[in-house]
């Protein structure tokens, strides 16, 4: 994987400039496009290792499902839910991918709680912010997708104590994830509870490196030594 770079970046920063200088136009063009350049990423990953997608196919579900997800949230407030149920499976996608080696239940329980705490606390606020609204039908569906989110996050931690996951690997993957958790969690604040100061550039930003981070941390487990 080395030899491909990390050129994809360079379509996210794209992305990041439109939403900085909020060029719409660009922006429903790059942020899509940063998906698909993730996910052709790792086609060629696969194919310079001899073995394709099939490895992979958790995560380039994820990457897919993402991608939905991004095509749904630029469109307008209406397809929301939409978005949100991509976003929920593609959490789900990389919640087995990464427990694809077998689960590490004792770690995982220890990491659950903190991690529940800190989603837990983030629905039970966003809720309250919901209500306040009178948006009570979307306080379900945003706490139970805290609650996968949460996994998806102690999912890729437990990854740091995995001996099947090396140590840039499984470092790369809880960054990533930790980065994708915060990016949702000031989406939801910056939406629902109180605007963030340039919360849009921090959201994508954190969003962006998040999936990179996550899909290099598999694609370096399992292409890595081929």
């Amino acid at each position: 994987m080395n030899v491909l770079g990390w050129w994809p970046v360079a379509i996210m920063a794209v992305d990041w400039v439109a939403v900085a200088a909020r060029w719409r136009r660009v922006e429903v063009v790059a942020k899509p496009a940063a998906m698909v350049a993730l996910l052709v990423w790792l086609w060629l990953g696969g194919s310079a290792a001899g073995v394709g997608l099939g490895p992979l196919g958790w995560f380039v579900a994820g990457l897919v499902l993402s991608l939905a997800g991004d095509v749904l949230l630029l469109l307008p407030a209406r397809f929301f839910i939409g978005g949100l149920v991509a976003f929920l499976l593609g959490h789900l996608a990389y919640i087995v991918g990464l427990n694809a080696g077998g689960l590490r239940l004792p770690m995982e329980a220890v990491l659950l709680l903190p991690v529940g705490l800190a989603g837990g606390w983030l629905a039970w606020r966003v809720g309250a912010a919901l209500k306040a609204r009178g948006q009570d039908k979307l306080r379900g569906p945003v706490t139970l997708y805290a609650a996968v989110i949460s996994l998806m996050v102690v999912s890729a931690l437990t990854t740091l104590f995995r001996p099947d996951w090396p140590g840039p690997a499984a470092g790369l993957a809880a960054v990533g994830a930790v980065l994708f958790f915060c990016s949702d969690a000031l989406l939801a604040w910056d939406r629902f509870v109180a605007p963030v100061r340039a919360g849009k550039l921090l959201v994508i930003v954190a969003y962006h490196l998040g999936q990179m981070a996550l899909v290099a941390g598999a694609a370096y487990r399992i292409l890595g030594s081929r």
